[in-house]
């Protein structure tokens, strides 16, 4: 019995769903091929695949395309392909169905066939194995009917560029209301916390403006589209500090790797000295995330030294003399 070669090495792996989006299509040109080689892969894929897709002699290298006429290409398949998921991949899944996270992006009649799939499946993990630290207990409310009905009207706003009337309480418990443009969505791991960037319409202007989802009461959609692209560089420079924060972090008890996965997602500018390892860092920041940088940054203690500016270490000298009174108090 002649065993057959296996073309790709991983099931659904980047050649393997480049191949399959290309068998797809009822016919592809040369052109075709390239363009979804460019998009789907690796830069340096188009100087092989196409060779092993592109029939040159009626079939391909791969045996997966045939030409009648030398220019298009139809797939050598009855049907075209279908993705069908691995026992892992549903045991990934049907963890994920036990986060409430998950369910703010996901439609209830979808969520309720997944289960009825996953019926028998064991999920492959349980929220129960992860202990996270150094995380506020007062996350928002993930299950309430209301927050997740919020949370998809924003969603939606934002993929259509619609204007939405929203209110909510300020964070001095203000009841506030008006009318925004949802730009673009933002979860804090250490909140446990959703908020909005949005640009604010007030007295014939818009201006910057950010909600956390936790306070929002109502969101309605006023059937108002904005007809302008959004350039979102330029709406995070103008809520960017203008000075950076300057941190020396020192290699001890892992203090350089642990501030660079801390604060992986933030603009900065790294140098290090070979002989001791102390890195010098420029950190730049939201200026409305002021206080949750200065918490963050004192968590790492000994580990760290704010440098500058002057005005960022007289928050974090006052913020410790703070905490050092209360405990003196307890």
């Amino acid at each position: 019995m002649k065993r057959k070669n296996n073309i790709f090495s991983e099931l659904y792996g980047t050649y393997y769903r480049t191949a399959a989006k290309i068998l797809a299509k009822d016919s592809v040109t040369e052109s075709d091929i390239y363009k979804i080689i460019s998009e789907e892969t690796f830069s340096d894929s188009a100087l092989f695949i196409p060779q092993k897709l592109i029939p040159r002699n009626g079939l391909s290298d791969w045996g997966l395309l045939f030409s009648k006429d030398g220019k298009s290409f139809s797939s050598v398949l009855n049907h075209k392909p279908l993705n069908i998921a691995t026992e892992l991949q549903k045991c990934w899944l049907k963890a994920q169905l036990s986060d409430p996270k998950f369910r703010l992006f996901i439609d209830d009649n979808v969520i309720e066939k997944l289960e009825k799939r996953l019926e028998s499946v064991k999920p492959l993990f349980s929220n129960s194995m992860f202990r996270s630290s150094d995380v506020f207990s007062d996350g928002d409310p993930y299950t309430d009917e209301n927050y997740i009905k919020n949370f998809r009207t924003i969603v939606n706003a934002i993929k259509a560029k619609e204007i939405i009337d929203v209110e909510f309480m300020s964070g001095r418990n203000e009841r506030k209301h008006g009318h925004f443009l949802p730009l673009r969505l933002e979860y804090s791991r250490k909140n446990d916390k959703f908020r909005i960037y949005c640009s604010a319409y007030h007295n014939r202007h818009w201006s910057n403006g950010l909600i956390n989802l936790g306070r929002i009461i109502s969101v309605k959609s006023i059937d108002s589209k904005v007809s302008y692209e959004t350039n979102m560089e330029e709406y995070f420079m103008l809520r960017k500090c203008t000075e950076p924060v300057i941190v020396e972090v020192t290699p001890e008890r892992n203090g350089v790797e642990r501030f660079m996965m801390e604060f992986a997602a933030y603009e900065k500018y790294t140098e290090r000295d070979l002989k001791t390892g102390v890195c010098t860092v420029k950190l730049w920041y939201d200026k409305a995330d002021e206080t949750e940088v200065l918490i963050r940054l004192l968590s790492f203690g000994p580990v760290i030294e704010i440098k500058a500016p002057q005005s960022f270490r007289a928050l974090a000298a006052e913020r410790v003399k703070n905490q050092y009174e209360l405990l003196n108090k307890a």
